[in-house]
């Protein structure tokens, strides 16, 4: 699945890259020029939720959420294996809640044939990022339950800010 790896960070990128450009244009335009555009922020926005929902996805790859794993660290490794795959079915179970959600507003968007405010876009086609980007969470969350059964891991390796912390402590200390 390299290539769903690259996408997402690529879509990321993109997305960043063009909330940094429309800004900087609209501030130009702005200051510069004394105008601007209605649509700047709308499509500003339309990136920032692509990005934030790639962005949800591409966290669960690389183990970059915040969790509280203190305690499940303590345990063996068989018992954190079972923990963690108690926590990846429940990850999973709410996703599929948020996903089921996500679906019904969104075809009820279609149906109702709402545009956006100052794009002449239909809102569903923008909204669309919701599911899309849960079901991406939601194959994320597989890939790791499947590690987990297949016992390629016995934990979930969320990000641990204390062992960052002090890694970065160390290195400043080094130079």
């Amino acid at each position: 699945m390299k290539i769903l790896d690259y996408l997402e960070e690529w879509i990321i990128s993109l997305m960043l890259f063009g909330m940094t450009a429309l800004a900087f244009m609209q501030v130009i335009r702005r200051y510069v020029f004394n105008t601007g555009y209605s649509w700047n922020l709308e499509l500003t926005t339309v990136f920032f939720g692509i990005m934030i929902f790639v962005g949800i996805s591409y966290g669960v790859r690389v183990g970059s959420h915040i969790g509280v794993d203190a305690l499940v660290n303590l345990l063996s490794p068989a018992k954190r294996r079972v923990v963690s795959l108690l926590a990846v079915f429940l990850c999973m179970v709410y996703v599929g809640f948020v996903l089921y959600g996500a679906t019904v507003y969104v075809s009820k968007i279609m149906d109702i044939g709402i545009e956006m405010d100052d794009l002449p876009i239909e809102k569903w086609k923008v909204l669309a990022i919701m599911p899309i980007g849960y079901a991406l969470v939601g194959f994320r969350f597989l890939q790791i339950f499947y590690n987990l059964i297949t016992g390629k891991t016995d934990s979930l390796h969320l990000a641990d800010e204390a062992a960052d912390a002090m890694k970065l402590k160390a290195q400043e200390a080094t130079e």
